[in-house]
Order: structure tokens, then sequence, then C-alpha cells
């Protein structure tokens, strides 16, 4: 992992770094046993970045520790590895950080919950700055750009039956 463009690793999990812009959203996305599974299904195989426009290529589904995640946003290529991934009977989950050439230094935590209320929760929690000349000079359009696609993402997994 040490070519990770951040030295935080792991930090989505606890206490976000100083520094960084910050971003915690979440969205009840459906309920019971069956709205967990087909989201975490979904989840784990990048169907959330892919429902929200961006082309990806994973070097193994499902994904875990280790596992590259090339992404492209129009221009953008957006090249991350994944530092922590999970599945179990009401957790599931992954995060990645920003390699070399990624627009931004960072970490990004995709989350779901099946809650005992039966309630599914997806969770996003992120922490990122400026990578690259061009997101330096654009930060406050890159902020707009990331609440936007933060939003896209919660979207992509809303079980039918919300």
């Amino acid at each position: 992992m040490s070519d990770l463009t951040y030295t935080e690793i792991g930090a989505t999990a606890g206490l976000l770094p100083p520094g960084y812009h910050h971003v915690r959203a979440d969205r009840v996305i459906g309920r019971g046993r069956v709205a967990y599974e087909e989201a975490a299904d979904a989840l784990l195989c990048g169907a959330v970045q892919r429902r929200a426009g961006a082309t990806v290529r994973m070097s193994e589904t499902p994904l875990h520790v280790g596992t590259r995640i090339d992404m492209r946003l129009g221009p953008f290529g957006i090249p991350c590895l994944v530092v922590w991934a999970e599945r179990d009977d009401d957790h599931a989950g992954f995060a990645y950080g920003s390699l070399p050439g990624h627009p931004e230094c960072g970490e990004e935590r995709f989350e779901l919950t099946l809650a005992p209320t039966g309630e599914v929760t997806f969770r996003i929690t992120a922490f990122s700055r400026p990578g690259r000349w061009f997101t330096r000079l654009a930060w406050p359009l890159n902020r707009l750009v990331q609440r936007r696609m933060t939003q896209r993402y919660l979207c992509t997994l809303d079980s039918p039956t919300r």
C-alpha cells in the first residue's frame, strides 16, 4: 500500500484527519435481508460507481483489500486501491485510497448496515484534498462535484421496495 498518496490509511473508520475536506453522508436505502444482500452484492462489485456514471475496471471482483480500481469520469482517470473490505450478516463495505494520478489525495469509505429494525443504511465517509494542479486551481468547483457525486452514490443502491 506504499503507492497511496496519503498517510492516514484507514482513517475513514474513525476520527477523520485534520487538513482535509471531510464528507459524511448516509441514506436509508431499503428494508430487510433481501435488500441488504442485493445492495452488498452490488456494492462489492463496483456497481455504485458505475451507476453514478463512472467507467470502472477492477483487478478482481468481488473486491477485497488490495484490489485496484481504475475509474474514469469524463476526461479524468481516478486510480484507487482498496484498503479495507468486509462483509458479514449485517455489515458490508469497503474503502479505497487515492493512487498517483488521482485528482485528489485521500480515502473514501462505502458502508451498508442492516439494523435490527430491518432498515438498510448506506453510509459514505471521506477525507480529501487536491492531488493535482487542476484540482488545486478549481477547489471550489471540485467540492461541488464531490457533493454531487456523493448524492449520486447514495441513490445507486435504493431497493425497489424502499
